[in-house]
C-alpha cells in the first residue's frame, strides 16, 4: 500500500444490473487530500460507482482501487480508513441519535468525540429523539456525523445535502471544506451545480 497512491483510482469501470449498464466505462483518478464532486442527474450511475468504491459491489468490468486497495478483495482493511454517508438513511429507526454515532465510534480505533462532533453538527438538541422522529435534514446530518466520526482519510459523501436546508447545506459545505483543509479525501455526489462548484 503506497501512500502516494491516489485517494481513488478507477478504470474503465462497468457496472450492470440485468440488462441496465449503470456505469459504462468510467475512468476517474484523483489525489489524497482533495474533494472531488461527481455532478450528474438521477439515474447516472453516481451512487453505483460509490458504492463500488466502498466495495459494496462489485464492478462487472475494470478495476477500482481506493487508497491503493481493491475494495472487495481488501474490504476489512480499507472499511477502517473511510467513512461513509449513504444516500438515505443508513441509521436504525429506533436508536437514538447520541446512541448512533457512540456505536458507530466504538468501531474506530481513535474516534472523534461524539458529543463534540453532534454540537458541532447541530444535533446536540435532539441527541436523545429516535431517528426515525428526526428531520430529513437531521437525519442527513447524522448521517454525516457517523461517517466523520472514526477520522476518516476518504469520504464517501452520497448526496450530502438532500432535504437540508440552506443553513444546514452550508454547514455541510463547511465541513467539507475543513475536512480538505485536514488532508481529508472526499468523493461526493450531487445533482445541484451550486454544490458541485
Amino acid at each position: 500500500m503506497n501512500a502516494q497512491s491516489p485517494a481513488v483510482e478507477i478504470m474503465g469501470l462497468v457496472k450492470r444490473f440485468g440488462s441496465i449498464t449503470a456505469v459504462d466505462g468510467l475512468e476517474l483518478r484523483f489525489p489524497r487530500g482533495t474533494v472531488v464532486a461527481m455532478l450528474g442527474p438521477n439515474g447516472a450511475g453516481k451512487t453505483t460507482t460509490v458504492e463500488v468504491c466502498e466495495g459494496f459491489l462489485r464492478p462487472d468490468a475494470g478495476s477500482v482501487r481506493v487508497l491503493g486497495l481493491d475494495p472487495v478483495a481488501d474490504g476489512r482493511r480499507l472499511r477502517r480508513r473511510i467513512g461513509v454517508m449513504p444516500q438515505g438513511g443508513g441509521a436504525y429507526p429506533g436508536v437514538r441519535a447520541e446512541e448512533m454515532i457512540r456505536l458507530v465510534a466504538a468501531c474506530a480505533a481513535d474516534p472523534l468525540d461524539p458529543a463534540w462532533l453532534l454540537d458541532v453538527l447541530g444535533l446536540a438538541s435532539v441527541r436523545r429523539v429516535p431517528y426515525k422522529r428526526l428531520s430529513g435534514g437531521q437525519q442527513q446530518r447524522l448521517s454525516l456525523a457517523c461517517a466523520l466520526v472514526g477520522r476518516p482519510e476518504l469520504v464517501f459523501l452520497d448526496e450530502p445535502t438532500a432535504g437540508m436546508d440552506p443553513q444546514a447545506r452550508r454547514l455541510v459545505w463547511d465541513v467539507v471544506a475543513a475536512l480538505r483543509a485536514d488532508g481529508v479525501s472526499v468523493l461526493l455526489t450531487t445533482h445541484v451545480m451550486e454544490e458541485a462548484e
